[in-house]
């Protein structure tokens, strides 16, 4: 492995990412005196309470293979986060997961009340739309209405909403490892897949290249998934920054549940060696995408 693929590399590189995401979001949500500030200070206390900044990395680093400038791929990678928050404060809500924590930190519905964390997820959920419409995030009309479309087919009924739906009703549904596949292929799969997708779209790559990062975060997402089943089966509350051992609880089906942990792990290990593969006609610059796709399977939160 050379150095571009080490974690002392990429770790610096995520962070960067994070960093300049989270000034964008700050600038995106400005702080508010309105009779309305309840609803926005909500949304900037969820959205600017850190974590993994998973999706922006592949949104900024996909963009970066095709010479997009760093203000279209933040803008998208912005967006992308505003909707993968949404998710996490309406997922948190007492009729669905029912968690009290949240990256160390009180859930928004824990924080304010109900009320305003579903306001506040449709406002994160529409900003996105916002921001991608904006002839700021690139001056071709075309790319801005694709990335539109593709992060509406990724967020909803046939993406995370529908993998949302799904996973409420598994404690009482019979599931395989095809049909957790799928489940989890729409729940996370299909936003991570839309972030690396993105910046294909940005850079107006053609049809090889953009199924080339469709194919890889394909199977990041997997491998992602796996291994935050194996969290949940062995990691503490305090690396995790929520409740474990939560779907266990449930009785919910999931990769540990059906592979049990040493077939999950090399299930992950393989889904993320593939991962890699699918990178090849990118050459070198695609190497901290490499790395990530080790860094899914091996991160302790």
């Amino acid at each position: 492995m050379n150095d571009s693929l080490s974690p002392c590399s990429l770790k610096p590189a995520i962070a960067e990412v994070a960093a300049a995401v989270e000034k964008m979001l700050s600038h995106l949500l400005p702080q508010a005196e309105g009779p309305e500030h309840r609803v926005l200070e909500a949304m900037r206390y969820t959205t600017l309470a850190g974590g993994k900044r998973l999706r922006p990395f592949l949104v900024v680093q996909s963009a970066d293979l095709f010479g997009v400038s760093r203000i279209s791929s933040m803008r998208v990678a912005a967006a992308v986060e505003c909707v993968h928050t949404y998710s996490l404060v309406h997922d948190d809500l007492p009729c669905m997961d029912d968690d009290a924590l949240r990256r160390g930190n009180p859930t928004v519905h824990v924080k304010y009340d109900e009320a305003t964390a579903v306001l506040a997820g449709d406002a994160l959920l529409t900003l996105a739309f916002e921001i991608l419409a904006a002839a700021e995030t690139h001056p071709d009309p075309k790319v801005r209405c694709a990335l539109i479309a593709l992060l509406s087919r990724s967020a909803g009924v046939h993406g995370m909403v529908g993998g949302q739906m799904i996973d409420m009703a598994a404690p009482d549904a019979e599931h395989d490892i095809q049909s957790i596949t799928r489940l989890q292929q729409m729940k996370t799969g299909a936003l991570i897949s839309c972030s690396a997708e993105a910046g294909a779209v940005l850079g107006r790559a053609g049809a090889d290249k953009r199924l080339a990062l469709r194919a890889y975060s394909h199977d990041l997402g997997l491998a992602f998934q796996i291994a935050d089943d194996l969290l949940d089966a062995d990691g503490t509350q305090a690396e995790m920054g929520k409740a474990v051992g939560k779907d266990a609880a449930l009785g919910k089906a999931t990769f540990v549940s059906i592979l049990g942990k040493e077939r999950a792990r090399t299930q992950a290990t393989m889904l993320a060696s593939q991962a890699r593969q699918h990178l090849d006609l990118f050459g070198a610059e695609a190497d901290l995408l490499r790395a990530l796709s080790d860094f899914v399977v091996s991160r302790r939160n």
